[in-house]
């Protein structure tokens, strides 16, 4: 069975975004970019809710994108996408497919499938739902040396207190700490 695992990136005060959608705030370098082609490739699918797929889909076919990061751009634009959304009509990024079914069962056939683990690249309320019908198995935190003071909080809507066991922690030259948690049952 292949592995869903979330990716996401947070600040001291635990938020994934400020309040108007920023992510400026995120500590890339060159030692993160290395981290972040590794990990892509370990995939052979992303899941993405409506919000992170357009904003993502606005940035990574671009020019800019492909020149300032081409091996990334190149990964997210060449691997399949799955975005989960009730209000979009269609999906026009290269290799995505629209689900606007139920989120969980979809995301239990792609799991039951031969292949690569799957990413959530952002994505937290889907993330939210899909960790409360236990289909995420792996969640990737990273801290980033910056406190916010607002904005959207990491699993804000959880329901039920959780607990997750800590599998690794590393630490970047650049202040930014990577947790990696898998959830307890």
């Amino acid at each position: 069975m292949r592995k869903v695992f979330l990716f996401m990136m947070t600040s001291l005060d635990g938020f994934f975004e400020g309040p108007n959608h920023e992510l400026d705030w995120h500590n890339v370098d060159k030692e993160f970019v290395d981290f972040a082609i590794n990990q892509l490739k370990e995939i052979d699918a992303i899941l993405f809710g409506r919000v992170t797929y357009q904003m993502m889909a606005g940035f990574w076919p671009t020019k800019e994108a492909k020149s300032s990061d081409p091996v990334t751009a190149g990964f997210m634009n060449k691997l399949p996408k799955f975005v989960f959304s009730r209000t979009l009509n269609s999906a026009e990024w290269n290799n995505t497919t629209l689900v606007s079914g139920d989120a969980a069962e979809k995301v239990r056939e792609l799991k039951s499938e031969n292949g690569k683990s799957i990413a959530i690249f952002g994505s937290s309320d889907l993330t939210v739902s899909l960790i409360e019908n236990g289909l995420v198995d792996e969640i990737r935190i990273m801290v980033n040396p910056m406190v916010l003071g607002r904005g959207k909080q990491l699993f804000k809507g959880i329901s039920n207190r959780m607990k997750f066991a800590l599998v690794s922690a590393k630490t970047f030259n650049s202040g930014n700490v990577l947790l990696c948690y898998k959830p307890m049952q």
